[in-house]
């Protein structure tokens, strides 16, 4: 029986999390279900304030305590490592004061940061990929997080124009009538296609590389690559760091 359980906090969106869970089953060897890895996913989504209005400041209730919540219910069942679906919730405000309520009430929990695993499956799988272009939700393209990462690591970030960002990417996830978070499975033809026409948009600007920078744009552009591009599933990079973390034997090749 394994003693190390993968902890995944979902709910931001919903189907986020169950796309991290998925992930982690496909990338596992695993002949058997006794062989498979002990997960444990939370989805309370109802509980957690959403990420963008904070950041916005439409409201003042910060995420992150209901997040740090969560975590430690996974860590209460044996998790040991977490992984939390949503890049949002990686804005500074929100991940640090996360990580400083875990601390404070003693979790020993370990939480990988998404951009961050995201930048390091780049730079490992994709060595010669310079120019990466990014689509997100409009508060991480604002708050510039997978830009500010890849230049740190030394890419070149290209980011979307705004008029794409807000009118076409970001209403592709939180249109009322047709958005992933309205309807994610299956995603609409009209959010499926708003995506395609943002990395085509990226695609023109000579980028090597497409980061879907919200963890639900991959439900409506699942191809690995598309017109060549490669496109980098960020919540594909966590799950393989979560088996990396705690059973990396049973990690299958990419």
């Amino acid at each position: 029986m394994k003693d190390k359980v993968i902890g995944v906090i979902g709910g931001m969106g919903p189907y986020a999390g169950l796309e991290l869970v998925r992930h982690i089953f496909d990338q596992t060897l695993a002949a058997s279900d006794q062989e498979h890895l002990p997960v444990v996913l939370f989805s309370m989504g109802d509980r957690v304030p959403d990420r963008s209005a904070f950041l916005f400041g439409k409201t003042s209730e910060n995420p992150a305590y209901a997040i740090a919540e969560q975590i430690r219910m996974a860590e209460s069942v044996g998790a040991v490592v977490v992984g939390i679906p949503c890049n949002t919730a990686h804005a500074p405000s929100i991940f640090n004061v996360m990580l400083e309520e875990l601390a404070r009430t003693g979790s020993r929990v370990r939480v990988l940061h998404l951009i961050e695993e995201t930048v390091r499956f780049l730079r490992e799988h994709y060595p010669d990929v310079k120019r990466v272009g990014v689509l997100s939700t409009l508060a991480t393209y604002r708050l510039g997080l997978y830009r500010k990462a890849l230049e740190a690591a030394g890419y070149e970030a290209v980011i979307a124009d705004e008029s794409v960002q807000e009118t076409i990417v970001n209403r592709a996830i939180f249109d009322p009538s047709y958005g992933i978070k309205a309807q994610s499975h299956p995603v609409s033809k009209i959010a499926r296609q708003s995506v395609l026409t943002g990395i085509e948009h990226l695609r023109q600007k000579g980028v090597e590389a497409v980061v879907l920078g919200c963890t639900e744009l991959p439900l409506a552009v699942p191809e690995p690559e598309v017109d060549g591009i490669p496109i980098i599933d960020p919540s594909l990079a966590l799950a393989r760091a979560l088996i990396r973390e705690t059973y990396p034997e049973q990690l299958k090749p990419l």
